[in-house]
């Protein structure tokens, strides 16, 4: 381009000047891409098209073969053109042919070029196309100018989803909006719902690109950020959850966000180079969104689809769609589908109308997750593409039991789920009735059932579910959703929450876990690892760090005063880790002792089995602790070399199969021999064919989420234990043929009429 800054302005103002006339589509297309070409002085401008096949179809271009249009294609990940495609995130190269992506399309003839220049046209986060530029020379092209092509990119989007294009749109490939779709994920919360759709993220359709005066708008602009300031003050001086650390972490990120000089400033310049407020708005939202899901920082994805939401809560301020005007049409079965979002966003929601959440992202420990189980929502997350086949007010189905999202249903699927929504709330209705029962098999053996947690709005479920206690308090969490280090006061005030809620009932709470997957952007110590499943995390950091741990036993010792502590260890790999921790609480209880502070009655020690070097520890292990967790999920990862992330072989050990319940039996039996307690933590326990397994092998303690005790109660009374142990020792011996273990548990609850 010619002057920094003069490029994209003149650009902009040609390619209003086109909009506004009467032309066929194509010939509006072939004027853009020559336009673009001759005022970033490329040689080539394509233009390809994302189709409902996954095909991308060149629609225009200047400079390659115009025999190509409507003819060239790449699959969706093919090439260049299909890398950016698939990423949504721009890819500028000095010598496009040595990357290994390259692919040549010999009907184009574009094998003379090098440099090339590519990003994805994206409107509301979708993919609908890549831009292109190319020259025969060797050069990286500047950032202004890629700055420029993503504005062109937003345009072309506009026009692509107003309908402009249609009529160059093949028939059969176009994208459906109304016709029935079942998306498969993840199911992250337990239930059903039946409802319609709400898209936390409305697509606005901003229909005034170009601005008339940049002064003007940049005023416009400085209003809404003031009024967005204004909003996010309110809600942190007035909203009730606001005064619980966590949330209000997540609500002072906002304010954060809302105040940062480098957000505000791409707007600005987005405005500056032609556009109105609006579209500069969605623009940098496109931007946004398109980096944020290509991080892999479990952390830094929540704290940006926060970014995200803020951005939408700008664009409704311009165009007068405030959050208020959201609540008063929404309906009375909404169901909220997002791409992420954040705790205090799902909290906006009006509770009586929510029926259930889709996410295109999230995590079963991300903070929107964690809250949506609080409140009883039927959740499926990692439902790819579920934003961009939906539109405000579908008719929608989730199940939370196996994952599927069913969007647009047809009537007979609607009718067979409106009966198990039915015969749920009937089987809802049995597992309250359970509450106050006592956990005991049908033969009368007591079970401990406890209740996983790690947030303060996890506590009300300890008396819902009718839980025996709290068998893992994850820590960490509270340390994830905030934005520095929670100092001791902090941590203290949420442990003594924590005990005052559980009202007598144990508590086990977990030190700090974190390293691997849970990387906190405010912990400068952590680096990147090739494998940090297998790295410096858990009991490995804080031993190395101290400091850390001290803090956090301090203000566990503070809060437990007058009452038992339990601290459990997590990952712990040799038993001289343990003789190191106990070192470093004994330091700490004479530390308080020494100024007359309120100790705990009691202090019980306990590690978590998850790293496989214990199994051959057992014995000095049970002697050195008070009590010992079992963390299935790890154990198994470790134990089979599966990691359950890679969708490949997720699927292909079962934790149900024979090595890795004998594994499992021998843990129980080691702690019976010495009577140390054994509990078993993970998603084994949360499964009622699970952990009918599981007791069948020894455990009479096993913790899950709170809503996994109704159903497991409901197994357990009917369960006759000792026939159940003499069939599970005949299959686990079983040295012959395979043993089908799920098959063998089906079959034994069919027998003897036990609810699964």
């Amino acid at each position: 381009m010619r002057e920094t800054g003069a490029g994209p302005r003149v650009l902009l103002r040609r390619l209003r000047e086109m909009m506004a006339e009467a032309m066929e589509p194509q010939e509006r297309l072939d004027r853009i891409v020559r336009e673009i070409a001759q005022n970033m002085v490329a040689e080539v401008c394509s233009l390809y098209i994302l189709r409902a096949d996954s095909v991308l179809e060149l629609y225009a271009t200047e400079g390659l073969n115009p025999n190509a249009v409507h003819l060239a294609q790449l699959r969706l990940g093919q090439g260049l053109v299909g890398s950016i495609a698939a990423s949504a995130r721009p890819l500028n190269l000095s010598d496009a042919q040595k990357h290994p992506a390259f692919a040549y399309l010999p009907e184009t003839g574009e094998e003379a070029y090098h440099s090339f220049l590519g990003v994805p046209v994206l409107r509301a986060g979708r993919t609908l196309g890549v831009l292109v530029v190319q020259n025969r020379t060797q050069r990286h092209y500047r950032e202004d100018e890629e700055e420029a092509l993503e504005t062109v990119a937003m345009v072309i989007a506009e026009m692509i989803a107003t309908g402009d294009l249609a009529r160059l749109t093949r028939p059969g490939i176009e994208l459906d909006l109304s016709r029935s779709v079942n998306l498969k994920g993840l199911p992250f919360n337990d239930g059903v719902g039946l409802g319609h759709v709400v898209l936390h993220e409305p697509r606005i359709v901003v229909t005034n690109l170009f601005n008339e005066d940049s002064d003007q708008e940049l005023e416009r602009l400085d209003e809404a950020l003031s009024s967005l300031r204004l909003s996010i003050d309110d809600m942190l001086s007035r909203r009730d959850v606001a005064f619980e650390g966590e949330h209000r972490a997540v609500l002072e990120a906002y304010r954060m966000f809302a105040n940062d000089r480098g957000w505000v400033r791409r707007l600005e310049e987005a405005v500056r180079n032609g556009l109105t407020a609006e579209a500069a708005v969605e623009k940098v939202q496109s931007d946004m969104r398109a980096r944020m899901l290509h991080m892999t920082d479990p952390y830094l994805r929540e704290r940006m689809s926060d970014f995200d939401d803020l951005a939408n809560r700008l664009l409704r301020q311009l165009m007068g769609r405030g959050a208020d005007a959201l609540a008063e049409v929404m309906p009375k079965d909404a169901i909220v589908v997002a791409r992420s979002m954040g705790a205090a966003e799902l909290l906006d929601y009006p509770r009586e109308r929510l029926r259930g959440l889709v996410l295109e992202d999230g995590a079963p420990t991300s903070h929107i997750v964690i809250v949506a189980r609080a409140i009883g929502l039927p959740t499926v997350g990692q439902v790819k593409g579920a934003v961009s086949m939906s539109e405000n007010g579908d008719a929608i189905i989730v199940d939370g039991e196996d994952g599927q999202v069913h969007l647009r249903p047809q009537g007979d699927i609607e009718t067979a789920y409106a009966e198990k929504v039915r015969f749920r709330a009937r089987r809802q209705k049995l597992y309250h009735e359970l509450r106050a029962k006592p956990a005991q098999t049908k033969d009368g053996v007591p079970v401990e059932l406890l209740m996983n947690a790690g947030l303060a709005v996890d506590l009300p479920q300890l008396a819902d579910s009718g839980a025996a206690g709290i068998g893992l308090f994850r820590t960490e969490l509270q340390f994830m959703v905030a934005l520095t280090f929670p100092r001791v006061e902090a941590q203290e005030r949420l442990y003594r929450e924590v005990l005052v809620a559980a009202d007598g009932k144990p508590v086990t709470f977990r030190t700090i876990d974190i390293g691997g997957d849970k990387v906190l952007p405010y912990f400068k110590g952590a680096q990147h690892e090739e494998n940090p499943a297998l790295g410096w995390r858990a009991i490995r950091l804080t031993l190395d760090r101290p400091g850390l741990l001290r803090t956090q036993i301090r203000a566990l010792l503070k809060a437990a005063g007058g009452r038992e502590l339990k601290l459990m260890l997590p990952m712990v790999t040799e038993v001289d880790e343990i003789r190191q921790a106990r070192a470093i609480i004994d330091r700490e209880v004479r530390h308080l002792s020494r100024f007359a502070h309120h100790l705990p009655t009691s202090l019980k020690l306990g590690a978590m089995i998850e790293v496989p070097a214990l199994l051959w520890q057992l014995e000095e292990l049970m002697q050195a602790v008070d009590f010992v967790s079992v963390g299935s999920n790890d154990l198994f990862q470790f134990v089979t070399a599966t990691d359950r992330g890679n969708t490949r072989i997720a699927e292909r050990f079962d934790p149900l199969g024979v090595p890795f319940l004998r594994l499992l039996r021998q843990i129980a039996q080691a702690g019976q021999a010495v009577h140390t307690p054994v509990t078993l933590c993970g998603e084994l326990a949360g499964r009622p064919i699970s952990a009918m397994a599981l007791l069948g092998i020894g455990y009479r303690s096993i913790s899950m989420a709170p809503a996994s005790i109704g159903p497991v109660k409901a197994m357990l009374c009917e369960l006759p234990l000792e026939a159940l142990m003499e069939r599970m020792e005949d299959a686990l011996a079983n040295h012959g043929a395979k043993t089908d273990i799920r098959a063998e548990l089906t079959a034994f609850a069919r027998e003897h009429d036990i609810p699964l």
